[in-house]
């Protein structure tokens, strides 16, 4: 019985602490010593890193924007809200591409919060080609800030010991690959539209869309 009683007690004081910790529930998880050797990347390119994410989750976003308004019963394009969609996807994942990229290099054990801020984005009436034109502009402005980002991580050293040739090689080699590929296809996409336009009007338009 004595024995029933304490463990009684013991449970009860127990579940008292457990509540208090709750209640100033915090990470105090310390990061182990050995790692801080390890991290090798430059402020300057971390932050671009950072900003190119974010650019890449608002490209995200306004082509989800886009798609939405292409799918609504009264606009009814579907090739082009299945191309927007498409196009926000893949934006999507560039972002998250790079979140693991810094995590990667261990650039994320204390710097998460607020890494990624929900952006605003710009809703209009537009038409088939209005939108291939606005998501030209955005390539070419995701483009650019690669190409600052990219930069920016070659450092300005002249013993090139700020140079992060790993992360440069990955980014000309995929992003920006990428992104010179795209651009190419909606510029082929908006010449095709506008012959298309010249000569058909609407109907060029639904044509267009049933075969993108």
């Amino acid at each position: 019985m004595v024995k029933l009683i304490a463990s009684i007690c013991l449970l009860v004081v127990l579940a008292v602490v457990n509540q208090a910790q709750a209640d100033n529930l915090q990470c105090n998880i310390k990061s182990n010593a050995v790692f801080k050797g390890w991290p090798d990347m430059k402020d300057p390119c971390i932050k671009s890193m950072r900003d190119q994410i974010q650019k890449e989750i608002e490209a995200s976003t306004q082509y989800l924007a886009m798609a939405s308004y292409f799918s609504t019963d009264t606009v009814n394009r579907p090739g082009f809200a299945e191309h927007f969609f498409k196009a926000a996807r893949e934006e999507r994942e560039h972002g998250s591409k790079l979140v693991e990229y810094l995590s990667m290099r261990g650039q994320l054990t204390d710097t998460v919060n607020n890494l990624i801020k929900v952006p605003s984005v710009k809703v209009t009436n537009w038409t088939g080609l209005s939108a291939l034109e606005d998501a030209f502009k955005l390539e070419t402005e995701v483009t650019k800030s690669i190409r600052e980002l990219i930069k920016t991580c070659e450092g300005t050293s002249k013993k090139a010991d700020d140079n992060d040739y790993h992360l440069v090689d990955y980014l000309t080699g995929v992003y920006l690959e990428e992104q010179l590929t795209g651009q190419r296809d909606l510029a082929g996409k908006i010449t095709t539209l506008e012959k298309m336009m010249s000569s058909h009007g609407q109907l060029g338009e639904f044509l267009f869309d049933k075969n993108l």
